[in-house]
């Protein structure tokens, strides 16, 4: 099978979205499948990638980590034809989803969508964030499900919030998967030297984007007031961000910042290693629909202390692989923090991380995905326009233009029915009560 897979993020952006893709096209490879890859134009991109299309794309938008993809019809045309797939694989509901989904219907091909994230949660990287710009967000997101032949969902929660949402298609839960034998291997005692943590400290770690919608102003006055309490703590934090600065400032206020080591980004073997570094993960994340790096960490056998939240709890367990904390509050993290310096504590945690993490295996996943993909293909039945040409492509590709403004259209009326639900006036018939 030749798939197509469309996305916003990839190598060398360092993400949830983009290591996902980066599995999941590896271990379809390995089944003997063909995948190419349609990505942005990246600074510091390799010279020598194959199986990858980049389209041109304006870098760091609005001062993020992200780029802009700017497709141009056409550019795309020869590599498409060259490559003859047999489906579409979106990763974004938006930018080069557009793309996907055009693609899709123009060669007549089954659309598949996974829903990786909660959008939502990063309009303020968005000039002109509001409640208004929220909205807009769900509901994009929502309404390019309907363009879609199948949509997969991380985990459990998420399907059951697209199912709240009103999204039509068939719904699969397939988590982003993780090498866990790889991740099992690791050293972590060159990294404690390196930073002059001591062999008996207790280490809190965390691994991620450094970004204010991962709630790091709540895990770092929480992890500042375990480290604060308990001189044997330490804390790890592997990853870049425009958050890195105001989490300084909370462990200085809490007077702990020289027991605070920042690596920066890693990847590869020197990621595995900073988790084995480690004795316990800490997450805070609202805006998960997965949250990989838990299920990396677990991997690495590390017990996981992290607040409940879509994603988070179908992978984090209370007393089993970790503790599941309801709500966002800082004493009571640092205390169960602090519990967890004792090794007797944190051993069957452990134990019971590693267990978790076997549902997660990279090969398992990608299993589960073909399997979406093979009933996509098979309801949508043999034909396709991939051999049709002139005229005839022309109509498709129109064709194809009207869905996107239909489509448009849906989301534009959603956005009015909601804000008019919301604003209506109180004189007005069904307006708000005073």
């Amino acid at each position: 099978m030749n798939i197509l897979m469309f996305t916003n993020t990839y190598l060398p952006i360092v993400g949830g979205v983009s290591e996902s893709v980066q599995r999941l096209a590896a271990r379809l490879r390995e089944r003997g499948h063909g995948v190419l890859v349609v990505a942005p134009r990246l600074d510091g991109q390799r010279d020598d990638e194959t199986d990858v299309v980049r389209v041109v794309a304006m870098q760091h938008f609005n001062g993020s980590d992200f780029s802009l993809p700017v497709p141009i019809p056409g550019q795309l045309h020869e590599a498409l034809e060259a490559f003859d797939p047999d489906i579409v694989h979106s990763h974004h509901p938006f930018l080069l989803g557009d793309t996907a989904a055009r693609t899709a219907e123009t060669y007549g091909l089954p659309l598949v969508f996974t829903h990786h994230t909660l959008y939502e949660h990063y309009t303020h990287y968005v000039p002109g964030d509001s409640p208004r710009m929220r909205r807009f967000a769900v509901a994009l997101s929502t309404e390019y499900t309907r363009l879609c032949d199948e949509v997969i969902a991380p985990s459990e929660s998420i399907r059951r919030l697209l199912v709240e949402r009103d999204v039509e298609p068939v719904i699969s839960v397939v988590p982003s998967g993780v090498n866990t034998r790889r991740f099992l291997a690791g050293d972590g005692r060159a990294w404690r030297e390196r930073l002059g943590i001591p062999a008996d400290a207790c280490v809190i770690g965390h691994l991620g984007r450094l970004a204010h919608e991962k709630n790091l102003d709540f895990l770092a006055r929480a992890v500042g007031l375990a480290l604060a309490r308990d001189a044997r703590l330490h804390c790890l934090v592997v990853g870049e961000g425009e958050a890195r600065a105001a989490m300084n400032i909370r462990f200085d206020e809490a007077g702990v910042l020289s027991r605070v080591h920042f690596t920066g980004r890693l990847q590869g073997q020197e990621l595995i290693d900073a988790y084995h570094a480690m004795d316990v993960f800490a997450f805070a994340s609202h805006s998960e629909t997965q949250g990989m790096v838990v299920a990396e960490a677990m991997a690495a056998r590390l017990p996981v202390v992290a607040v409940d939240a879509p994603g988070v709890r179908e992978v984090v367990h209370d007393g089993d692989n970790g503790r599941l904390l309801q709500g966002d509050d800082v004493d009571v993290m640092a205390a169960v923090l602090g519990e967890l310096v004792d090794p007797a504590l944190r051993a069957p945690l452990a134990a019971g991380a590693e267990a978790t993490a076997a549902a997660f295996d990279e090969a398992s996943c990608a299993e589960r995905c073909l399997e979406v993909y093979r009933r996509a293909v098979a309801s949508g039945g043999p034909f396709t326009h991939a051999d049709e040409g002139g005229w005839e492509l022309v109509r498709h590709r129109l064709g194809a233009e009207w869905q996107m403004l239909r489509h448009r259209g849906r989301v534009l009326g959603k956005l009015v029915h909601a804000t008019w639900e919301e604003e209506r006036p109180d004189w007005w018939p069904g307006g708000p009560e005073k």
